[in-house]
């Protein structure tokens, strides 16, 4: 890739180490097509710098006023990529920087107390996405789906199925629930409708979602094999708990959280922190090397906990990322629609997937960083125009196709030295940049850059389009033009196919 290339070239030009040399695609157009602000860091003039930096693959490399360097790549180095992507397919964009390595990434994991609404989607198509791209980077990543199948939570829907003072949870599902369950005891009655709601409800719109887990965990697993209880051993002989008001606590302050924290309850019951210790050492114990798990809003204050609970352990925190997803605000014809599982209100993924698509449901939850809120419009989603996203960049698929079959070109010819026109040269920029997307995904998890460079992506190759007659009365231009299109269905396929949206080829 052109950034390592740049920062190995300023490494032997400079003192600087590789977690110092910053390489970012420039701002605006004339800028070159990269840019760092190294001389900046280094406090050494611009232009000595690049008096020492020698490639074939630029055109030139300037100074930019006293702190940064611009780069402009060849228009012969540029002309090459569009063979490179034609011979690699399908695994353009394929990193090794994994090497191998075991990530779990842990999401939805909802309690079985009801079906999948909103919230737990957001989590499960970006999750979902970052298992593809780390995948794509050469990780080993796994999908693993977290089943609360015992404690409070499953109490309380037992509460809700027998109908009493406790009950919790309304719904129609629960009505269902009443008719097939019958019983007094609100921990049997629990577990056995959590069981239905698991095989009935979650796995059914998980499949819908087209997400595929590779481990269903049951919190059950970690009792029965008495690794909770191995955990809390573990915990007492590093004289890292003890016991207050009946209680056992655990020394979260020593680890950086902002208070102690109870393990066992007074009356001998374990808290959902004691197996969620044990769960986490469980994990680690499986061979992963890094854990990412996907929470909601709601559990943003249980992060400090689950860090000192890893570091308790043994474990080093930076092996551990939790990712905290905002809340998704759904918007109908301009006003909000209030959901809570609780009161019965709510939207399930099935009703929203039912009603604006798949492709379009996965788009929208990954355009915005995980940390921002989500409005996400109805109107929007159902509209087959280009102010609809996944429209524009669908059709900019099914346009190519459409060029292709016309054109009826089977493979490419190797004409690329004629693409000289700046639009013809726009394209090869952008189509070169998914290796770097997929890097810089896999390092910082910000998913959204995928739909937002497939936008950018479909624009760029509109415009060329626009300005590019691709079948002329000029064979070999268009032998050259019609193997640029070909480069770019390949690029716009594999990036749909990142975030699990389909490539269409007629609309």
């Amino acid at each position: 890739m052109i950034r390592q290339e740049i920062i190995k070239l300023i490494q032997k030009a400079t003192s600087a180490s590789e977690d110092e040399i910053k390489v970012t695609y420039p701002e605006g157009e004339g800028f070159g097509d990269y840019t760092t602000n190294i001389a900046l860091r280094l406090k050494k003039p611009a232009n000595e710098i690049v008096g020492r930096l020698r490639a074939d693959l630029f055109e030139k490399i300037e100074a930019a006023g006293p702190g940064f360097i611009n780069f402009f790549l060849s228009k012969e180095y540029l002309q090459k990529q569009v063979d490179v992507i034609l011979k690699q397919k399908e695994s353009f964009g394929k990193l090794r920087i994994g090497r191998g390595q075991k990530v779990n990434v842990e999401f939805i994991s909802a309690n079985p107390t009801g079906p999948l609404t909103l919230g737990n989607g957001r989590g499960g198509f970006c999750g979902d996405v970052l298992a593809n791209v780390l995948n794509k980077a050469g990780f080993e990543a796994k999908r693993e789906y977290y089943i609360n199948d015992t404690g409070e939570q499953v109490k309380k829907l037992g509460h809700s199925v027998i109908g009493d003072s406790e009950a919790v949870y309304r719904g129609q599902y629960i009505e269902e629930l009443k008719k097939t369950i019958k019983g007094s005891d609100p921990e049997k009655v629990g577990e056995s409708a959590a069981k239905i709601v698991l095989q009935e409800m979650i796995k059914p719109q998980v499949l819908k979602m087209k997400i595929k887990f590779d481990i269903w965990f049951s919190e059950k697993i970690l009792y029965q094999k008495k690794e909770v209880a191995a955990v809390l051993d573990i915990l007492k002989k590093e004289n890292l708990s003890y016991e207050s008001e009946g209680a056992l606590w655990f020394k979260s302050t020593q680890f950086g959280d902002d208070k102690d924290r109870v393990l066992v309850k007074a009356g001998g019951e374990e808290t959902y922190l004691a197996s969620d210790v044990a769960y986490l050492k469980n994990k680690f114990t499986r061979g992963f090397k890094k854990l990412i798990f996907f929470w909601g809003a709601d559990h943003y204050g249980y992060v400090a906990r689950i860090l000192a609970a890893a570091e308790a352990l043994g474990y080093d925190k930076k092996q551990i990322d939790i990712i905290v997803m905002q809340l998704v605000r759904l918007i109908r014809e301009g006003k909000e629609i209030r959901m809570s599982k609780r009161t019965g209100t709510y939207v399930t993924l099935d009703e929203l997937i039912d009603e604006v698509g798949l492709d379009v449901v996965r788009f929208f939850f990954l355009t915005k960083s995980p940390d921002t809120h989500l409005n996400f419009d109805l109107a929007l989603a159902k509209e087959q125009s280009e102010n609809n996203p996944v429209y524009y960049i669908q059709y900019a698929h099914a346009r190519i196709c459409s060029i292709l079959r016309k054109a009826k070109m089977k493979e490419a010819e190797p004409l690329s030295n004629l693409l000289e026109h700046p639009m013809e040269l726009k394209l090869i920029r952008r189509l070169m940049r998914l290796p770097e997307i997929v890097e810089d995904t896999a390092q910082d998890f910000q998913i959204q850059r995928l739909p937002q460079y497939a936008v950018d992506l479909a624009t760029v190759f509109h415009q060329f389009y626009r300005d590019c007659r691709v079948i002329s009365e000029d064979k070999n231009l268009t032998q050259a033009r019609l193997s640029l299109v070909l480069a770019t269905k390949i690029v716009l396929k594999n990036t749909l196919s990142l975030m699990g949206i389909s490539a269409p080829e007629k609309m």
